[in-house]
């Protein structure tokens, strides 16, 4: 697609994606408390993780410096990627007022994950920054030194926030046939916090259970990878390039269950 019709099927999602900056921008209170508890945590995190390392100086091929900077780094992402916005698609649903978005010109899916990626903006530009500053002040924090990491850093934070969105999506979707979504929504939490290194750096686990994670599961794509990306761990392309096949993956399986999610609502009248 070429010419004003490319300018704007591109315009629709980007004004979708500020009206969702725009919108969660006017929680000025929720964003001062959320920024205070990640720095509260992060703090606890960091101490845990430090001592976990030691006299050896360093826990799962992480050193001080680097482990410091996977605590503070990903405090900040924790309000930017998101696991916990599950409710709101569920509750449209179950009330019905979701055949109103579905009457609009803008596929229902695409409105959710632009909205959700002017979200993301705007925790970058605040629960972001607060906890990573902190954490420099506090901490020597591991500061990569070939710019190129920083770009690969922010394409791959890019892609955690979409996958993230697209998988939340999907729990939304539930509703169509459970309705009341909050045991499905606690089990992705549960699991997206344990398998996405929030609690603890994944190369902490077995080696077998570390691999499943990574192979069979979405979940590192949302913290462990940008994270490793950052701390130079290794190589940025195979976790950019396994973070592009879970986007890929996730948007087509919620694309199907969309699909069949609709025929549902148009077989029993609505």
């Amino acid at each position: 697609m070429t010419g004003p019709d490319a300018s704007g099927w591109a315009r629709v999602p980007l004004a979708i994606a500020g009206a969702g900056f725009r919108r969660y921008s006017t929680y000025r209170q929720a964003t001062v408390a959320g920024a205070f508890t990640n720095v509260v945590f992060g703090f606890m995190r960091c101490y845990v993780l430090l001592s976990v390392a030691g006299v050896a100086g360093e826990a799962g091929g992480y050193d001080r410096a680097q482990l410091a900077t996977f605590v503070w780094v990903g405090q900040g992402l924790l309000a930017v990627v998101n696991f916990w916005n599950l409710l709101e698609l569920a509750e449209r649903v179950r009330s019905g007022d979701v055949v109103s978005d579905l009457l609009r010109p803008v596929d229902l899916m695409t409105t959710y994950v632009a909205t959700d990626v002017g979200r993301a903006g705007y925790a970058m530009l605040t629960r972001f920054v607060v906890p990573v500053a902190v954490g420099m002040l506090a901490f020597d924090l591991y500061l990569p030194a070939n710019p190129v990491t920083y770009l690969a850093f922010a394409g791959s934070v890019l892609l955690a926030v979409v996958i993230c969105s697209a998988c939340r999506f999907l729990v939304g979707l539930t509703a169509f046939w459970l309705l009341d979504v909050r045991g499905v929504s606690m089990l992705w939490v549960f699991a997206a916090g344990a398998g996405s290194g929030l609690y603890f750096p994944l190369p902490l686990l077995p080696d077998w259970l570390e691999t499943l994670l990574w192979v069979a599961t979405p979940f590192p794509a949302l913290l462990q990878a940008p994270l490793d990306v950052l701390v130079e761990r290794g190589p940025a392309w195979p976790l950019l390039a396994g973070q592009a096949a879970w986007l890929a993956g996730s948007v087509g399986l919620a694309r199907v269950v969309q699909r069949r999610a609709l025929r549902r609502l148009v077989i029993q009248g609505g």
